[in-house]
């Protein structure tokens, strides 16, 4: 792949962003090709190592392409925004961003909890929970993957549950009213398994979003949903807390 010089005026790095975006949004780079390397970029452009790495930072900082440690630049994949403080499922973002989703159930049992984990959850030990893995897939690559706990005592219908028709968290959106939630959104590395299951190399960046929602203090579900880092982005709309005073009646 080479990129069209042209005689543009301003600094070298901005041509070389230019170049390099016109490419993507026409549709010649598409979502996971390779764009060339610093050192041809260097020699295509006749300017500094320097220069191309700035042109290449704000790629990335504008989501058109990932950087990956000793593999090279590549097209970004589009990312689906997932409002933080809305408690929705990936199904239905999917669909609000126009791609296509499926999932997969991996794994399925009923289990109680031990004593060390219930007292991280806050739950009681013993209780009897649904435990669920399962690998949502949007436009064909694999997007999260998804491990759940529902509480039973709270939730008695999920135990028959088989979840072939319709993913858990939407399942649980249809059929419990929640009163409270608690979301922790942390950086992780995909580890041998998780790295297997996304299509990531070992190692790699992935973004964890821990979730509990409760039914009048009684802890519904516990989630956790990894997502690749370049395929998913976490989004949402804040007012100032005195604006939102003032609107309340």
């Amino acid at each position: 792949m080479s990129l069209a010089r042209g005689g543009a005026l301003g600094p070298i790095h901005q041509r070389i962003f230019n170049d390099i975006e016109a490419r993507i949004i026409s549709g010649d780079w598409r979502p996971g090709d390779r764009i060339p390397n610093e050192h041809d970029l260097v020699e295509q452009y006749q300017c500094s190592r320097m220069t191309v790495s700035k042109a290449l930072s704000i790629l990335v900082e504008r989501g058109l392409i990932v950087r990956k440690r000793r593999a090279g630049s590549f097209v970004a994949s589009p990312q689906i925004d997932r409002t933080v403080m809305d408690i929705q499922d990936i199904s239905t973002e999917a669909a609000l961003a126009g791609y296509e989703h499926r999932y997969e159930i991996l794994a399925r049992s009923i289990d109680t909890l031990g004593s060390a984990e219930a007292g991280q959850l806050r739950a009681p030990a013993g209780a009897e929970v649904l435990r669920i893995q399962c690998l949502h897939i949007v436009d064909g690559k694999p997007i999260a993957i998804e491990r759940r706990l529902i509480l039973l005592e709270t939730v008695p219908l999920a135990r028959h549950e088989t979840f072939s028709a319709i993913p858990p968290s939407k399942w649980l959106l249809s059929q419990v009213p929640w009163s409270k939630a608690r979301h922790v959104i942390r950086a992780v590395s995909a580890d041998a398994s998780t790295a297997r299951m996304l299509q990531i190399e070992r190692g790699e960046p992935c973004l964890s979003l821990i979730r509990q929602t409760w039914q009048n203090e009684r802890m519904v579900t516990h989630v956790e949903i990894t997502h690749p880092g370049d395929r998913f982005q976490f989004a949402s709309t804040f007012q100032p807390a005195e604006k939102r005073a003032r609107r309340q009646p």
